[in-house]
This record gives C-alpha cells, structure tokens and sequence, in this order.
C-alpha cells in the first residue's frame, strides 16, 4: 500500500495565466511612457516658469520685447520637442536596431571569409561546405 499520492494535474488554468501575464506586460510596456511624459511635462513647466521670471526681470530693466521674443521662441522649441519626443525616441530605436543588424552582418560575413579561406587550404573543410551549400539549396 502506498503512503505517498502524487497528483500531476494543473492547479492553475493556462489561460488564465496567459491572461494575467499579458496585463502584466502592457503595464509594464506602458509605464515608461507614462513616467517619460510626465517627466517631460515636469520639465516643460518649469523652463516655461523660469522665462516667466527671466521676463519679469527684463521688464524691470526695460528690454521686455527682446526677452518676450526669445521667451516665445523658447517656449515653442521646448512644446516641439514635448510633441515630438516619442516619435523621436522610435526612429532612434530603429536607426539602433539597423546599426546592429549590419554590424552582425559585416561580423558574419567577415566570419565566412575566414572559413572559405580556410577551406580553400583544407579539402576536407571544402568538402563540409560543399555538403553544407548543397543541404541548404534543398
């Protein structure tokens, strides 16, 4: 008779699980985002409180046209980069992306040079590659 029963059934539906973790991942995925916007909002506010104060200062002295130029050109630049900063940030992960692919390219390729100098002094390392090239035309 036996003292020990092992059950092997599942506790948890896999579904379920499923379901779970990809809520997980969105608010995760989604968190950065939030934070960066905030961040960027932050950032925005006080340049934009400290021109205020730049353009109180300039009153006082008397060149308040120039500085409420500047102010406004300012202010503009920084919305634009608040707008534009996550398709930005995108592009910049792509460029990122391709620089990576053709340095793995270049590495390979140079990889292969080696191997096909190689063979061309050994025939039985030109043998493999031959059979190799042929499985792969398959």
């Amino acid at each position: 008779m036996s003292n020990f029963i092992y059950n092997s059934y599942c506790v948890e539906h896999p579904g379920v699980v499923q379901v779970y973790q990809s809520q997980e991942e969105q608010q995760r995925a989604a968190a950065p985002r939030s934070r960066s916007r905030a961040n960027a909002l932050v950032a925005f506010t006080a340049l934009a409180a400290l021109m205020l104060l730049a353009q109180q200062i300039a009153s006082a002295w008397g060149s308040a046209s120039m500085i409420n130029a500047w102010a406004i050109l300012l202010l503009m630049g920084l919305a634009s980069l608040a707008l534009f900063s996550a398709p930005v940030r995108r592009a910049a992960l792509v460029v990122r992306a391709g620089w990576r692919a053709w340095v793995e390219s270049r590495q390979q390729a140079a990889a292969d040079e080696r191997i096909w100098n190689a063979a061309l002094q050994d025939a039985r390392l030109m043998a493999d590659l031959a059979r190799a090239m042929e499985r792969q035309s398959r």
